[in-house]
């Protein structure tokens, strides 16, 4: 068993400076640590609770910013896109396409994404079995394109929380896809009365390291310097200066269980 490959960034693109110091950072640590980097970075965000909330610096600019990074760092990168036109678009700019979790069901959102040839990475619906999953892979697979990730992020429970089912990292392992977890969405409390989303960073390495000992093959961890001042979901991010020593912990566990 290989080291968990690692998706990692800020939950949107707010700039270039602060894209390329994060990726930076994070890059150096990978690679100290051999861990496997993705870039993440949504170029907009489509999904808000309230109509005001940050949605991005323009998509042009924000996707640029990406294949800066890429190039930049030769990593590589990935967004979420969230309409079939979107999916050749940022296809042009990234390796990897994100399918949000309330979009894994879309079937012409996910052939889209399928059809350009890229890594189509799809987000587990809180609303959704592990088992069901495999059917939104076979959409992808169904268009001549292999290369499927599927990313668990938690199912709902009641009104304003989510939980984990670890049994569900390797039913859908059996299905032939890598498997992600996402350690920082899976810990959101939505619906909250404000109308922004709320989350229970504290929790980002209980979730990891459950995820690293039953076997993932990825870890989905958004990041940012200072999180409290983040423009989308500050709540569960994890402080940038605290991801070294996760990842350095979260590796001895890799190491104990091969």
């Amino acid at each position: 068993m290989s080291n968990f490959f690692l998706i990692a960034g800020p939950c949107a693109i707010e700039g270039e400076q602060m894209a390329m110091d994060i990726a930076g950072r994070v890059n150096e640590i990978c690679t100290r640590l051999e861990i496997p980097y993705i870039f993440k970075g949504s170029y907009r965000k489509a999904n808000r609770s309230r109509k005001d909330s940050f949605t991005g610096i323009g998509d042009e600019k924000a996707l640029e910013i990406l294949r800066k990074v890429g190039n930049h760092f030769g990593v590589k990168t990935t967004t979420d896109i969230h309409t079939e036109p979107e999916a050749a678009m940022a296809a042009a700019y990234v390796d990897v396409l994100q399918i949000p979790a309330f979009l894994c069901r879309q079937t012409t959102l996910l052939a889209a994404a399928a059809q350009t040839g890229k890594i189509v990475n799809i987000k587990k619906g809180q609303f959704l079995s592990p088992e069901a999953m495999q059917f939104a892979m076979e959409k992808v697979k169904e268009e001549g394109n292999p290369n499927v990730w599927l990313t668990e992020r938690g199912v709902t429970f009641g009104y304003q929380d989510l939980v984990v089912d670890f049994r569900g990292i390797p039913v859908m392992q059996s299905f032939g896809a890598p498997v992600i977890l996402d350690c920082t969405h899976s810990l959101q409390q939505p619906n909250q009365s404000s109308g922004v989303t709320g989350g229970r960073p504290a929790l980002i390495e209980t979730i990891a390291r459950a995820g690293v000992a039953v076997g993932v093959d990825g870890l989905f961890i958004e990041t940012h310097p200072k999180p409290a001042e983040a423009k989308s979901d500050g709540a569960n991010m994890l402080p940038l200066e605290r991801l070294e020593s996760l990842l350095e912990r979260l590796v001895a566990i890799r190491k104990v269980i091969i």
